[in-house]
């Protein structure tokens, strides 16, 4: 009987994959030695490999450039970065690699900015595009980074006091862009999004607000939805009517000439995972030209903003299996040596899966179990993968120790869980690497934040 771990995943998946190998019975992740990890670092563990950043924007550029050039399309395409997927400094440094541009989404964005460029390492000419509801202290930090001279830095008027307010911050004239307040898929909450204008007053809004204002030209119409670029009706319904607002407005407005298409590309969160990004970027782009070319208006440049799959495939994190807890004849809990709410809080708060799988002892026998964090809270579990209805992993067996790795974890996870903060029941926050590949193409590893003290909590909650 195939009853090894290792049969479990090659009759479930294709696997070898382009990311995952086995080097014996260990699991390797882009070439590097997970349980080398392990033994020189402990777990739990977060990590974040470097160069998949790079190289998914590097993707997404090649799918945009041949559409691009397939369809004979007269626009230009600008990749920008979503800072809220991941804001911190070792992210920012390795997307600024690859010649791309910024979108922010609150105050303290713009102060990122402004040491980026102070070290050299965003150009002037880039585009920040400036999301977000805005109030006070984003305005007034909008209006500086404007005013020192970056007049690539475009707002985007989210409802309609906003082009006042950054009137009276900016000094000389000013470009803006409008998001659309897009409709909601039909099983959604509620109808229409709580960001951006509704289709029908766009133009309204233009004509009585922009149009004859001296100091602001509108240059960008933003369209995004929440459930991402997929192929589905509601998908290609929703872009359709954003392409006539973009035709409309263009119609009145000359100096309106880029279209953003916001983010939504899916990352892997399952070994079954397909989605055909080419023919997305294909398609897209062809129907922005059919559009355009049926309304005789210019093609609009075209503008992203990928956050998620910018940096989320970057993430791991790996766990110890501490204890096995028979709670009854059916339900076996693995738990954790940390948690899910405070290390994944996706998994909690919106049922998120990510890619699982054993790191080692691939050559056991394997058992269907739940997994289980520290907390004592009711709600800190990982009970199924997504094409599953349960979890398989290596028997358990006190004195062979199962590490087990969640992956393609690196974006939100750790600005969510509160990194450097309170952590639920006082959970430490594990230790962080930075992984990277020198010029020789080796692998290396730096350590980015320890593992959480108790003194670092205590100082937070007033125990001086």
């Amino acid at each position: 009987m195939n009853t090894k771990y290792r049969d479990l995943i090659d009759q479930t998946y294709y696997f070898p994959q382009e990311e995952f190998k086995l080097e014996g019975s260990e699991l390797q992740f882009h070439d590097i030695d997970l349980m080398e990890l392990v033994k020189q670092y402990g777990a739990p563990l977060k990590f974040t490999y470097l160069p998949k950043i790079s190289e998914n924007i590097n993707r997404a550029k090649g799918w945009f450039n041949t559409a691009i050039k397939n369809l004979d399309y007269k626009g230009s395409y600008n990749y920008c970065y979503c800072t809220k997927s991941s804001h911190f400094e070792y992210v920012m440094n390795e997307a600024l690699k690859n010649d791309i541009h910024i979108e922010t989404s609150s105050a303290f964005d713009i102060n990122i900015i402004e040491k980026l460029k102070a070290s050299g390492k965003l150009k002037d000419d880039a585009y920040v595009i400036c999301n977000g509801f805005k109030r006070d202290q984003y305005v007034n930090n909008i209006g500086r980074l404007i005013n020192n001279g970056h007049k690539n830095c475009i707002p985007i008027i989210d409802n309609y006091e906003e082009l006042s307010l950054l009137e009276d911050r900016i000094n000389d004239d000013f470009e803006v862009g409008i998001r659309i307040a897009s409709e909601e898929e039909p099983k959604f909450e509620f109808y229409t999004s709580r960001l951006g204008i509704g289709y029908k007053n766009i133009v309204p809004f233009y004509n009585q607000s922009i149009k004859d204002n001296d100091k602001v030209n509108l240059k960008m119409l933003h369209f995004f939805i929440n459930t991402g670029i997929r192929d589905t009706a509601y998908y290609w319904n929703e872009l359709n009517k954003c392409l006539k607002v973009y035709i409309n407005l263009k119609r009145v407005c000359p100096t309106l000439d880029s279209l953003n298409i916001g983010g939504g590309f899916p990352i892997k969160n399952s070994l079954h995972f397909e989605y055909d990004y080419q023919y997305m970027v294909e398609e897209i782009i062809n129907q922005i030209k059919q559009s355009c070319e049926e309304a005789g208006v210019e093609v609009p440049n075209i503008f992203t903003e990928f956050g998620s799959f910018t940096v989320g495939e970057s993430g791991g994190a790996i766990y110890e299996i501490l204890y096995q807890k028979q709670q009854n004849d059916r339900e076996k809990w693995n738990m954790i040596n940390s948690s899910f709410i405070t290390t994944l809080p996706d998994t909690w708060a919106i049922s998120k899966k990510f890619v699982m799988l054993a790191i080692n002892r691939w050559n056991d026998e394997y058992e269907r179990v739940l997994l289980g964090g520290l907390t004592c809270d009711s709600d800190d579990y990982y009970n199924s993968e997504q094409h599953t209805n349960a979890i398989y992993l290596p028997k358990f067996k006190k004195e062979k120790p199962l590490y087990i790795g969640f992956f393609n974890t690196g974006a939100y996870q750790q600005t969510i869980g509160g990194f450097g903060g309170l952590q639920h029941c006082l959970i430490p926050q594990p230790k962080h690497l930075l992984i990277d590949k020198d010029e020789n193409g080796k692998i290396t590893t730096k350590i980015f934040k320890e593992q959480q003290k108790a003194e670092d909590m205590l100082d937070i909650l007033g125990y001086q």
